[in-house]
């Protein structure tokens, strides 16, 4: 047997019952390609290279910013602003020096799954949107590889494993069994919108990372055609099965060049763009016209408008009220943007000729541009 490279380091594992030196050996030499180095890919990336897995794939094209902190805490403030697969890259091997690591530093692409996906062994899915979710899980039953996924909101996970090999030769469920199709736009609102328990990541990400040790020395038995699902506030831990949707199965792309046609952003993408209005130019037009500024976040959703007079009317509830907004123009605001275009564009197909406006990044955006302005 190959001698390893640092004994010492993986110790605690080769001495438990059923593990040994021969699964710390499959470790070493397993590939595994980690899609989002966020709230869930941080804790996925920090346990498989301690644990040694011999070479990681890191794929995000984000940076770290501020709001990353509260549960992601691989980066730190002096890397604000970098690359967060850079970064990412740079800890781990701090961290582990006996593993590999290649970094991916751009959005993710149909073209991509099919290029690089048959270099690892295993895929994990740490993506916070819809549109990359079902991307990634198409390819994985097209190309045949398992799949671990992960996700979290306010205090809820889930994860899996999917699309694995079974004993009869056949794959076990994969996301279109669970979900079939995209949810309808704005229908789940993501963590930005609707919040996360910083902690909350970092037990489902640990979980994943688990899974993906677990398949790869065969220790143990995998969650397969099941999600498991964690509870914070009641420390509840079940899990729901899955089996197998035809109905489902025919919404897989049939061929590569089938899968390399979708579009799988559409269902995800900000509607309406073409009403964004930036912050600046919003208050020009505060100035220059009557305004009714509407709030289409839920009710219990903060920090509370305070800079200029505003009416709350969740999104949910806005179409049976569009009528009783007379003012010359309508600007919608939420937490981030999403929703607020989402608002717009609805108001807009209600209403032809009214000016309708979305603030352009949100609450988010007008408490950051506050602030500067008063350490200015």
């Amino acid at each position: 047997m190959e001698l390893l490279p640092t004994y010492d380091r993986y110790h605690r594992q080769i001495i438990l019952k059923g593990f040994g030196e021969a699964a710390q050996q499959k470790l070493l030499h397993s590939k595994v390609l980690v899609i989002g180095a966020g709230g869930l890919g941080c804790p996925v990336l920090q346990y498989l290279a301690a644990a040694g897995v011999g070479h990681i794939g890191i794929a995000d094209d984000d940076t770290v910013s501020l709001s990353n902190l509260q549960r992601q805490p691989l980066y730190s403030m002096q890397h604000i602003g970098q690359l967060k697969v850079e970064v990412a890259r740079q800890k781990l091997l701090e961290l582990n020096p006996d593993i590999s690591i290649e970094i991916f530093p751009f959005r993710w692409q149909p073209q991509h799954c099919v290029e690089y996906f048959p270099a690892y062994d295993l895929v994990v899915d740490g993506s916070d949107n819809f549109a990359t979710r079902y991307m990634i899980n198409d390819a994985c039953v097209l190309l045949g590889k398992p799949l671990v996924f992960g996700a979290v909101g306010q205090f809820d996970g889930q994860l899996g494993l999917l699309n694995a090999l079974q004993t009869d030769g056949s794959f076990s469920c994969n996301y279109r069994d669970l979900f079939a199709e995209q949810p309808a736009e704005n229908a789940v609102a993501n963590c930005a919108q609707a919040g996360v328990l910083g902690v909350l990541p970092a037990v489902i990400g640990s979980m994943m990372a688990t899974e993906v040790i677990k398949w790869i020395t065969g220790i143990g038995i995998l969650p397969m055609n099941k999600v498991i699902v964690y509870q914070a506030l009641s420390q509840e831990i079940f899990s729901i099965s899955l089996q197998k949707n035809t109905t489902a199965a025919a919404l897989i792309p049939a061929s590569i060049e089938n899968f390399l046609a979708m579009e799988y952003a559409w269902a995800c993408e900000e509607p309406g763009a073409k009403f964004a209005i930036s912050i600046p130019a919003f208050y020009e037009l505060l100035d220059s016209m009557e305004v009714a500024v509407i709030d289409v976040r839920n009710y219990d959703e903060t920090p509370v408008i305070d800079g200029f007079a505003d009416r709350r009317i969740p999104l949910s509830l806005l179409e049976n009220h569009l009528a009783e907004l007379d003012a010359e123009a309508l600007v919608f605001v939420c937490q981030t943007g999403v929703r607020s275009l989402a608002a717009a564009s609805l108001a807009s197909k209600m209403n032809p000729g009214k000016s309708v406006y979305s603030l352009q990044g949100g609450m988010e955006a007008y408490c950051a541009q506050r602030n500067l302005n008063h350490h200015e």
